[in-house]
């Protein structure tokens, strides 16, 4: 039997809707966390003192993107006509040092990623302390491991490595995870939305055809029923990851716009009615 077409797949159909519109995870370890990036020279760096690593949740919207066009780094520089986002300046009264405040950055994820986990890589370009107090721009990698089932709001935390500044501690830089539009599916929750057009003559008399899965793949569905206004067709299993339930996944709700024909001929309308009736 013919395949319907379906909403932003590969069968000439259009896209089936749009997008809509936290936690903190904390790196304690920054040594074990770029152990795969090659340490600086620190004779170029101040001795200057280090706050202790503190656990938090955040709760607050993103902010910023991240800038990863053409390669260039990310620019923490305290330029007067920076457009980063920050918390208040905080101040210690045991040690006398300053805290600047944190630096907030969008850092943008795709379905996938935040289905299955990544790793992602950002360059930022941060002012450093030298021995003899002056102030240069240095390069930094970081990594920011993704986890299965992050969803947007979530907020990972480099301790110490922002901008320094003389008599101050090293900034913070935060990255809020942000949630790319998906051409297909749609975020819920741990559930994903996908909507199907399909013929009126199919949602009438029943048929199969295949479903993409987030990843790619598809997957047979057998339509045996009549699909009405609001049908739903809920496949198990085929959603984001939990991050609560580690293996576990939500799950793929399936929505149908059936097409109706644009005209009739008397004699298909006579068929219509001799067929339908007052079945209605």
């Amino acid at each position: 039997m013919q395949c319907p077409p379906i909403r932003g797949y590969g069968y000439n159909g259009r896209h089936g809707f749009q997008s809509r519109r936290r936690h903190c995870f904390r790196h304690r370890n920054m040594d074990a966390f770029f152990a795969s990036i090659p340490p600086r020279t620190p004779s170029k760096r101040s001795p200057l003192p280090r706050p202790s690593l503190v656990n938090s949740i955040h709760n607050g919207a993103s902010l910023r993107r991240v800038d990863h066009r053409n390669g260039f780094p990310e620019n923490l520089s305290r330029n007067p006509s920076s457009k980063w986002k920050s918390d208040p300046i905080r101040y210690s009264k045991l040690s006398g040092m300053v805290k600047p405040p944190t630096i907030e950055r969008n850092l943008e994820c795709t379905l996938e990623e935040l289905c299955y986990g990544c790793m992602k890589k950002v360059m930022i370009t941060r002012d450093v302390l030298t021995l003899s107090g002056q102030i240069i721009q240095e390069d930094e990698i970081l990594s920011v491991k993704v986890n299965p089932g992050w969803k947007k709001g979530t907020k990972v935390t480099f301790e110490g490595m922002g901008n320094e500044s003389p008599g101050a501690y090293a900034a913070d830089v935060t990255f809020v995870i942000a949630e790319k539009r998906h051409s297909l599916f749609r975020r819920v929750g741990d559930d994903l939305e996908l909507t199907v057009e399909i013929p009126l003559v199919k949602a009438l008399t029943g048929c199969s055809f295949p479903i993409p899965l987030l990843g790619g793949g598809t997957m047979n569905l057998e339509m045996d029923e009549i699909i009405g206004p609001g049908y739903q067709r809920v496949i198990k299993g085929q959603g984001m990851a939990n991050k609560k339930e580690p293996g576990s996944r939500g799950n793929l709700n399936v929505s149908f716009l059936v097409n109706f024909p644009k005209d009739l001929t008397n004699e298909q309308r006579t068929a219509a009615v001799s067929v339908l009736g007052d079945s209605g």
